[in-house]
């Protein structure tokens, strides 16, 4: 092997050696720099949740707003966005951040509630029809979602299923009331939820 190829081989191999160690130095700060950024924002999202808890709903709202406008692909954060404007009566607001949130995909603790606040949201708007699909989906993928129902229930009353609502809400009382009452005639309110309009 002559020396010249050599030479350019030991040169290649130290240039690699330089290279990937900028390479993974850059990676590590990069990753850094993400973290560092990520737990700013994590902290933020907790004030905001926190402030809402306090009463301070304006003040939540803001800091959710401003953080949508960083991360607008983040479904946490348009979910908390959306629920920041529910909370503050403007539910027309709240709309396009809960179907957002939901189309990005949410784990299922905030699924069901962007489920639920979308579905509640769109009947106070008057939007029944739209109201009930967005609900059902919800009550297909989340089945023993007893609040779900009743607001199903609800949105059903404002489609003249007046039937079918009281249907819903006897029966889920009856299945979770603890009131002692209730639970002695519970096997009858079952039977009878969904029989309302039948004469013997």
């Amino acid at each position: 092997m002559s020396m010249i190829v050599i030479i350019f081989m030991l040169a290649s191999f130290a240039f690699y050696k330089e290279y990937n160690k900028q390479s993974v130095f850059k990676f590590v700060n990069e990753v850094y720099r993400y973290n560092i950024k990520e737990r700013f924002t994590l902290k933020k999202l907790e004030i905001a949740v926190e402030l809402r808890k306090e009463g301070k709903l304006k003040e939540s709202n803001e800091i959710l707003i401003s953080l949508v406008k960083e991360y607008p692909n983040d479904p946490i954060v348009n979910y908390q966005c959306a629920w920041s404007f529910d909370v503050l009566g403007l539910e027309a607001n709240a709309v396009p951040y809960y179907e957002k949130a939901i189309l990005i995909g949410l784990p299922d603790k905030e699924l069901q509630g962007a489920f639920l606040g979308l579905g509640s949201t769109y009947r106070t708007l008057g939007q029944y029809e739209k109201s009930k699909e967005v609900l059902e989906q919800g009550l297909v993928k989340f089945t023993e979602n007893r609040a779900m129902k009743v607001f199903y229930a609800m949105t059903l009353y404002n489609l003249n299923e007046y039937s079918k609502a009281m249907e819903i809400l006897l029966y889920n009382l009856a299945q979770t009331s603890s009131d002692e009452n209730i639970q002695n005639y519970r096997k009858a309110i079952e039977f009878y939820s969904d029989k309302l309009n039948e004469v013997w």
